[in-house]
């Protein structure tokens, strides 16, 4: 289900980023939009982006979804409605990558977050998922890329 996972060193970026907290089962509702008006502000600044679209969770609480959805990019942002600066932890990370349809992320995170306890990994806060090849790529689900990131603590 994921690729080996690795432990790297995840340095700064520059990010454009818009602050969503929304339930679970709203994510596909909200996703969309978000990334469409940050890659609006964008135009609309003139600025581009370097790799795929982010999701960094700072918190999850029960049934919720508490994070920043950016893109890295060549210039830093001015703040336009939504759209802020930002980034991603910089630091120690275990990364893996799973392929397949957004679905079965729970049980990716589930393989990945046995992997890191096996390891004796410890897990510092939040994570976040880079969807690296998506359905902007391909249609077909069992194609699709996520790369996912736990920070560790130390």
């Amino acid at each position: 289900m994921i690729a080996p996972p690795e432990i790297i060193q995840s340095n700064a970026v520059e990010a454009a980023v818009i602050s969503i907290t929304c339930k679970r089962e709203d994510m596909p509702k909200v996703f969309g939009p978000a990334v469409q008006e940050l890659f609006g502000m964008l135009g609309a600044q003139g600025i581009e982006s370097i790799g795929a679209v982010f999701a960094h969770h700072l918190t999850m609480p029960p049934g919720m979804f508490n994070f920043e959805l950016g893109v890295v990019v060549t210039l830093p942002v001015k703040p336009m409605g939504r759209v802020v600066p930002g980034g991603l932890p910089v630091g120690r990370v275990a990364r893996t990558v799973y392929t397949g349809p957004y679905e079965g992320l729970h049980g990716a995170w589930g393989e990945f977050d046995a992997w890191l306890q096996a390891g004796q990994h410890q897990r510092a806060g939040g994570l976040w998922e880079v969807y690296v090849h998506g359905p902007d790529k391909t249609p077909n689900p069992a194609e699709w890329r996520t790369e996912l990131n736990r920070p560790l603590a130390g």
